[in-house]
């Protein structure tokens, strides 16, 4: 804008009360001379700039803006020259007024500056808690979540985060994270009434504006080691979990640090959410662990060894190779002394996976219950049938029962029953394989069972194996497409006369898993070697490890 005839460049020095000038305009206008000093204000600039009335000299941004428009270097596709006068940010432009001037029109950018800024910070907190939220869902072990989100908070939120989890007992486990310093975790005895708003929190309470807690109460052990100076800010935040809370987050600052301001409070709540539900996504992961693998070592069949004289070997592979469990089992039962039989059974399944798994568990329960009885193997099978019928299940199964007892001779006795399952094959020592006319129907499809038992000896090095059909059953060889089968399984054993039991499973096994196709899927595979020592070894031998005296 150029200046009217008969005005001056300073427009407050304008006469002509009837012509509007610019000291009647509603923004500030700052004059500058060719040397970059202000030489007049209008009225709304006066008032901007009322303790600083007497400088001549403009702020900084704008003298540097105003130096380039003088010398013709301001590009007027560059960005509005912008910045702060007083507490208000304004963009400047520029209007020559004739006389050598220039008129700096100064429009109030401060609430587009601060919405700007808003919508920046949003944004960055939605990152940071997008990329925290990922973080602390990376691990499902609580105290390592624990770290990581106290950490987090310390680096994101405050100087310093203590994190504290639902008391086991009597005892908080307590995380402590200093900026720049490693955590700390522990396992004490608080008192979280001694904390303001700790109690509250993890009970689950809403929690207590940071204005309202004095940072004088909070004791020494709700402070890390090496925490600067004095507390000067403190906010305490529940930790909300799936249903019940998953503990409590305390923040704190130093007295040189800014108090929390609403913002941040909201922040840190949003934050303590996240870190709420990742620890408790991590303690319901635990605790399904804990029960799977509780369940699991009962599901699993036992490691065996000698046993009352008399050596056990087993080797068990379920059809899928990331699977720990399935349809097939074994267990050694001792009997009380060397005097007494110990009973023996290997079972398999209709079908595979945890379902073909919840009912061997089953079985293996009854056959433990019935224990009492296993002297009469036709009597175990028949109610172990009337069990397996009355049950939800629609699975049957098969299994061959063996009663073992070493006699004083060294030699040991074996009763065989088998219940619809493939018949047991003797390995003498001088390579001869024998088949065990054992027979019966399954259990768990008929109203009636049938069994013969048979008895056999074996002398020092016979073995007597017992094995499911995933063996014979496991297709592959050379051309692919053929069955493992029986005779090919004899044909093997004529060369492991003698060969100690563990050394015939695993021999066994690596048969059976050379002979799949490379990817092809097959059985469940148990297979169990009852041996008679060479060496007669002495009658009171230790029992396997998980099976029941």
């Amino acid at each position: 804008m150029i200046s009217s005839p008969g005005s001056s460049a300073d427009p407050c020095h304008a006469r002509d009360e009837s012509v509007p000038t610019w000291d009647d305009a509603p923004c500030p206008v700052l004059v500058l001379d060719s040397r970059g000093r202000i030489a007049g204000r209008n009225r709304a600039a006066r008032r901007l700039t009322a303790s600083s009335r007497d400088s001549d000299v403009p702020p900084s941004w704008l003298g540097e803006a105003h130096r380039s428009h003088v010398a013709g270097a301001l590009d007027p596709t560059a960005a509005t020259p912008a910045g702060l006068l007083g507490d208000r940010s304004f963009e400047a432009r520029p209007s020559p007024t004739g006389d050598g001037h220039v008129a700096w029109w100064l429009f109030d950018r401060t609430d587009l500056v601060r919405a700007q800024e808003t919508v920046r910070e949003t944004r960055e907190r939605a990152d940071v808690t997008s990329g925290l939220f990922s973080t602390l869902l990376s691990s499902l072990n609580v105290p390592r979540c624990a770290e990581v989100a106290a950490l987090m908070a310390a680096d994101h939120l405050a100087e310093a985060a203590v994190l504290i989890t639902p008391p086991a007992g009597h005892r908080y486990a307590v995380t402590h994270a200093l900026r720049g310093r490693r955590v700390v975790q522990e396992t004490r005895q608080i008192d979280p009434l001694t904390v303001p708003g700790l109690d509250e929190a993890l009970r689950g309470f809403p929690p207590v504006p940071a204005r309202w807690i004095n940072p004088d109460a909070i004791p020494a052990w709700a402070i890390p080691d090496g925490f600067s100076g004095p507390v000067g800010s403190v906010l305490v935040t529940p930790l909300p979990g799936h249903g019940v809370p998953a503990g409590a987050l305390i923040l704190l600052r130093s007295d040189t640090e800014k108090g929390f301001s609403p913002e941040e409070e909201v922040f840190a709540r949003l934050f303590a959410s996240r870190a709420g539900t990742a620890l408790s996504a991590a303690r319901l992961y635990g605790e399904q662990t804990a029960i799977t693998g509780t369940l699991m070592r009962e599901l699993l069949p036992p490691p065996l060894s000698r046993v009352h004289g008399v050596d056990y070997a087993g080797r068990y592979r379920t059809a899928m190779d990331h699977e720990r469990v399935g349809g097939d089992f074994y267990d050694v039962h001792p009997g009380p002394d060397e005097s007494a039989e110990t009973f023996v059974a290997l079972g398999d399944v209709a079908g595979k996976g945890l379902d073909a798994a919840v009912l061997t568990g089953k079985i293996r329960n009854t056959l433990h219950a019935l224990l009492p009885l296993a002297s009469d193997h036709l009597r175990v099978l028949r109610m172990l049938n009337g069990a397996l019928l009355t049950s939800h299940h629609a699975r049957f199964a098969t299994l061959v029962l063996a009663s073992v007892k070493r006699q004083d001779d060294g030699r040991v006795r074996l009763r065989l029953t088998g219940a619809g399952h493939l018949p047991p094959l003797v390995v003498r020592a001088d390579g001869r394989v024998e088949e065990m006319p054992t027979q019966g129907t399954l259990v768990g499809a008929l109203p009636e069972v049938t069994a013969r038992t048979v008895e056999t000896v074996l002398g020092p090095g016979d073995t007597c194996l017992l094995y499911t059909d995933g063996i014979t059953e496991a297709r592959g060889g050379p051309l692919g497409g053929e069955l493992f089968g029986e005779e090919r399984l004899r044909q093997a054993l004529e060369g492991c006369g003698g060969m100690p039991g563990e050394a015939m499973v695993e021999h066994v096994q690596m048969l059976a898993a050379q002979w799949l196709e490379p990817g092809s899927r097959h059985d469940d595979m148990a297979v169990v070697a009852i041996t008679a020592p060479r060496n007669g070894g002495p009658a009171g031998d230790r029992a396997p490890a998980g099976a029941d005296g």
